[in-house]
Formats: C-alpha cells, structure tokens, sequence
C-alpha cells in the first residue's frame, strides 16, 4: 500500500482505519469485467464494510447490496443504490424486518427456511403484496475454510436441504403472494479452493433446470460470495477462473448471475494503524502494547486470525514477541509468538488486510469510542467517520440516569 501512515497519524491521531478506494475499484472493476459474457449483478456484501462512504463508492461503480438487516438496506438505499439492486439475506429476519423490505420494493428477499417463507407469505398477505423471493439452498459442500465461516454444509445454520427447497418453490407457485425470482447458494468466506464452489453452483443450476420442468422460471442465479484475500501467503482463486467455471454450470439456462462480493472487494484495501505505548516483560515474554484494542479489531481474538504486521521504525533487531492492546482480557492481542522488531514509544504498528470484518465488528467494550476511518482516493485523504467521543458513546444512555 502507497500510504504515509505517520502523515496520516499526525493529522487524524490514532488509532485509525484507512482503505485505498482505488484498490477497491480494480477488485470491482475486474470481477464485474470476468462475467461480461452475461447478465450480471455484483451486490456488494455490506456486513464486510459498512461505512456509508464505502458502499457509495461501489454504488457509483455499478454495484448493488446484499444486506443481512434492515439497517444495511438503509444504508444502500441512503447513499444511492437502488432498490432493484438490493437482495436481503439472513438467517433470522423479523417481523418489522420483512414488512419494510416489502414496503421498500427490494429486488427480493433471501428466504433461509420453510417457517421463515410463512412468515414473508402471511405479512405479503396482510399488506396485499406479493413478495419477490429467492430461496437459500444448502449443497452440503465442505468449503474448506475456517468453521466459523462455512456456511455450506448441513451442520451450518444456513439454508435449506434440496428436497425442501423444491416443496418451497412450489408452495411459491401456488401462493398468490409468492414470486419465486431467484435461487441462492453461499458456501462460505475467506475460500481459496475454485472445486468447492463449482460444485455447489452446479447442484444449484442442476436445480434450476429441474424446477423450470415444473414450470418454475426462476429469473436469478446468486452465487454468493466468499473469495478469499491475502492475509499471510495465501494462493487466491483468479476471478477469471472463477467466472468460467460458474459460466461452465450454467449451459442452456437464460438467467442473471448475481455474485455477492464483500472481503475480496475492500479487505485487502484497508489497515489498521496503532502507535506503541510501551514495551513490558514478562519473565521471558515480551509483550509490545499498543493503543489499539480488540474492540477495534477483534478477528484475531474471535477467530485466531493472522493479520500481516509490520512496525514503522529502523530497529533491525526482531525478537519474540505478544503484540496486544490495552483491554482488561488475556483475550487482548492482535498477534502472538510473532517476531517484530524492538520498539519505542509513538511507533506505529500496521496490521495489513483490515478493510473487511475489522471495523464493522468494532465495539465500546471498555467504554473505548470507535476510531477514525480514512479514505485515500487520486493521493488524497479524507476522513469517512469521525473518532468518537465519550459523549457520543453515552449520548443514548444519559437521558435515563435518575
């Protein structure tokens, strides 16, 4: 990354997030490019980053939003995406949830189970609309990625079996409240491996053909997202092999393919930026503490995840180290056993690849206020959220203390 993170430190303090606009734009540019040959939408996953300035950058591209909550369909819908580009997904949609995303006329919902289409069928009924759907299938396909990010396999949560997904398309055929647009398959994040997504594409185009038998013409394909980024050393799946081997699974069917990128657009756009407090020992353990914490970025301590890190200083002496933040929990480390060089106080550390699932999964945990994010665009920085304050941490709770 071409960034002067300490210029950037003096003028925004730190901690901070920055993310590279225009890395984000090859990524979007290239995958939208891999699936010229067809009808396509990229909806951006917006759970990987959230930051209004973030998805109106991709808006502005073309992309549409694949959104997990009502909130993110809000935040499509507030910095111009429009409405028919607009998928909701998620396991558990409430009740509020799905009558607003009817009243905002979506391009359709992503229904993950029989109860959950009753519901959107009853609350279509009561508004007197008819719902536009897809259904999410579950192909039982090992991703091969960490459990906590499968999605694909029948122990996971998500989606539904094929047998049940072919009684569901035909409820939906004899509902007067059901529109069955589309059909839906995501195996998982962070996947490096093309086998397990094209066989999970071709079950779901295999089923495609099997419900247009039945006179069931579906209008959309969602393949999901999911490709992964480099944290470490990983080997990524090329989005042009990526695209033919979904376009191969596809023969004879006339449909869009919808593809719901999140990581592989914006995380390896982003850093997270922290200065050096102090070093300490521990018998023998060194440990280099930093202003930055887990509730800024909590990947490694949720999933003992890996993030490149590189201190910004001339010390060519590297040494064993814990590299944690300030927070009272033994859970409080961005890496360990990593060697980094010996540090004084204001260094700035750097952990790489932090564009995607850092600061959409921060928190006040400590009463810590929620960092700075910064846009680099054409060279020029600009600040996308403000730091908070303690007064904006407890603005929703001071009114109530008796």
């Amino acid at each position: 990354m071409n960034i002067d993170f300490k210029e950037l430190a003096n003028k925004y303090q730190t901690p901070y997030y920055v993310y590279d606009f225009d890395h984000i734009t090859t990524q979007y540019e290239s995958l939208k490019g891999a699936f010229k040959a067809r009808k396509s939408l990229i909806a951006y996953a917006v759970k990987a980053n959230s930051n209004l300035s973030v998805i109106k950058h991709l808006a502005q591209l073309g992309a549409g939003a694949d959104c997990v909550s009502i909130g993110e369909v809000k935040r499509a819908l507030k910095v111009g995406i429009v409405p028919y580009k607009i998928i909701f997904s998620g396991v558990g949609k409430i009740d509020s949830e799905i009558k607003e995303a009817l009243e905002l006329d979506i391009l359709m919902i992503n229904v993950e189970s029989a109860a959950e289409l009753n519901r959107v069928e009853t609350i279509a009924k009561e508004l007197d609309k008819k719902a536009r759907i897809s259904i999410r299938v579950n192909p039982n396909i090992d991703p091969q990625t960490h459990p906590y990010i499968s999605t694909g396999l029948h122990e996971n949560k998500f989606g539904v079996d094929i047998d049940t997904a072919k009684r569901m398309y035909i409820q939906c055929k004899n509902s007067d409240n059901l529109d069955p647009v589309g059909i839906h398959c995501h195996i998982g994040s962070q996947l490096t491996e093309l086998t397990p997504i094209k066989e999970s594409v071709k079950i779901v185009a295999d089923l495609v053909r099997n419900l247009s038998a039945l006179n069931i013409d579906l209008s959309f394909i969602d393949i999901g997202g999911g490709l992964g980024i480099v944290y470490d050393d990983e080997v990524l799946i090329d989005v042009n092999d990526y695209a033919q081997s979904v376009l191969e699974t596809m023969f004879g069917l006339d449909i869009t393919i919808v593809c719901e990128p999140g990581r592989s657009l914006v995380g390896n756009s982003g850093a997270f930026v922290s200065k050096v407090l102090y070093e300490k020992v521990n018998g023998s353990k060194r440990f280099i503490i930093v202003d930055g914490a887990m509730n800024d970025l909590i990947r490694p301590a949720l999933y003992n995840a890996s993030h490149k890190v590189e201190v910004l200083n001339d010390n060519k002496e590297f040494t064993d180290c814990n590299l944690v933040g300030p927070i009272c929990e033994s859970g409080d480390f961005f890496a360990k056993n990593i060697e980094l060089p010996q540090t004084e106080h204001n260094d700035l550390v750097v952990l790489y690849s932090a564009g995607a699932y850092c600061f959409t999964m921060a928190s006040n945990y400590n009463t810590r206020g929620k960092v700075a994010e910064i846009a680099i665009e054409d060279g020029k920085d600009r600040l996308i959220r403000k730091r908070e304050t303690f007064e904006d941490i407890i603005a929703l709770e001071e009114e109530f203390i008796k």
